[in-house]
Parts: structure tokens; C-alpha cells; sequence
């Protein structure tokens, strides 16, 4: 008897288990969320965040436009050709007369021009800085010695004439620094329209013509405009197709 009451006790356990874990599976499992974990996430993210500043969105709007623009895509060719332009130029910036040389045609006729422009330059400019400095010589011995003359050259000049030759000489010698500057930047401008003009634009004969043909002028005869008389000339005239 003491058995049976055991056997049915244990089949009775087994079964109240068993319905436990059938209950358990067929609930929903709720998990709890912390609101404030959550809060201190956003907040966190939010502080990451940098304020964009001005440069950075100057740079972003400009990045904008530029991707809106249509882009054009240029050939090998037309690369070719302003390449060649390119190269003139920067050769005549770093030697004078070498992008006249790539450029070919005139460029016998050109380099001895360019390189005659800075002999002269250079000639005049010594010219001027010697006789600069031989008059500052004569007048700092003036001055020295209560005007008496140390070169017999200037022995009849004034010192205010010596004053004046003086400032001529300096303001020649340095208009030959800015002629020089201005010669070397004009070799290198030569260079480049030469090169546009053979690369890129077509200026030959059939494009551009010239027209001679006799003209009447009116010219005076004297410095009185009544007494002009009619003169017989002639008149050129360029046409471009």
C-alpha cells in the first residue's frame, strides 16, 4: 500500500512539472527597457554631431555646384593642341626665345630680335649706372671740398646742372630695369598668341584679305584749313571672311 501511495505521489509530480513548462513556453516573454539608457544614447549620438561652420560650408556648397554643372569632355586632339599651347609659353618663362623655337616659322628671325632687345637694355643700363655713379663722385667731392672740381670733364658744369644730369642718369638707369622686365614678358606673350595662332585659330589667306586701291585726301597746304587742297593717295583696306 505504502508503495502504490509512493508511485502515484511521483506520477502526480512529473505531471504538474510538465504542465508548468507547456505554460511557460506559450507565453509572451516581456523584456524590460530602460528608458533611460536609451535617453542617454540619443544624447550621446546628438553630442557627436559637430556644427558645420562656415568654411566647411562654403566648401560643401561649392562641392554642390560644381557637381550640378554639365561637364565637358575634351578629345585627344583638342588635349593635344593645348598642350602645345602650354609648352611655348612656359618655355619662353624659362629661356627666352625657346618657345619661339617650338613654335617654329620666324623663330631664325625672332631670337636674335629678343635676345638684341636685352644686349640693349643691358648696354644702356650701364651706360647710365657709370655715369650715375661718376657724377655722385664728382658732386660728393663738391661738397667735401667747397666746390672745388675733381674732374676736369665737369669743370664748367654747375652744381645744379650736376644735380640734375645726376636724376636723368638714375631715372634712365631704372626705366632699363622695367624695359627689360617689360621685353621678357613680352617674349613670352609672343610665344603663346604665336602658338594660339597656328593651333588653335586658322589665319591664313583665304580667311583674310587686303584690298589697295587709289583715294582723295584732303590735306591743307598750309596751317590755314581754307587753302586745303585735294591729294591723290592710296587706301588699304583689310577684310575678314
Amino acid at each position: 500500500m505504502y508503495k502504490v501511495i509512493s508511485l502515484l505521489f511521483f506520477v502526480l509530480i512529473i505531471f504538474v512539472v510538465q504542465a508548468q513548462q507547456v505554460d511557460q513556453k506559450g507565453k509572451p516573454v516581456l523584456k524590460s527597457v530602460s528608458l533611460t539608457d536609451s535617453t542617454k544614447k540619443a544624447l550621446s549620438v546628438q553630442d557627436t554631431i559637430k556644427k558645420e561652420s562656415r568654411r566647411e560650408r562654403k566648401k560643401r556648397e561649392k562641392a554642390e555646384e560644381e557637381a550640378k554643372k554639365p561637364k565637358i569632355f575634351k578629345d585627344s586632339t583638342r588635349l593635344a593642341i593645348e598642350a602645345k599651347t602650354a609648352t611655348a609659353w612656359k618655355r619662353s618663362l624659362i629661356l627666352p626665345g625657346w618657345g619661339q623655337y617650338t613654335n617654329k616659322g620666324l623663330w631664325w628671325l625672332k631670337v636674335p630680335i629678343i635676345y638684341g632687345g636685352f644686349t640693349s637694355t643691358v648696354l644702356v643700363f650701364d651706360f647710365n649706372n657709370r655715369y650715375y655713379k661718376e657724377l655722385i663722385t664728382e658732386l660728393d667731392y663738391r661738397y667735401s671740398n667747397n666746390g672745388a672740381v675733381s674732374n676736369p670733364l665737369y669743370a664748367g658744369a654747375s652744381t645744379e646742372g650736376l644735380i640734375s644730369a645726376k636724376d636723368y642718369a638714375r631715372r634712365n638707369r631704372d626705366l632699363m630695369v622695367l624695359l627689360t622686365v617689360g621685353w621678357y614678358g613680352l617674349n613670352v606673350v609672343e610665344a603663346y598668341v604665336d602658338s594660339m595662332l597656328k593651333n588653335r585659330w586658322n589665319v591664313s589667306s583665304e580667311k583674310i584679305g587686303f584690298t589697295i586701291r587709289p583715294t582723295i585726301l584732303q590735306g591743307p597746304t598750309n596751317r590755314f584749313a581754307y587753302n586745303a587742297v585735294p591729294n591723290v593717295g592710296l587706301k588699304l583696306s583689310m577684310h575678314i571672311k
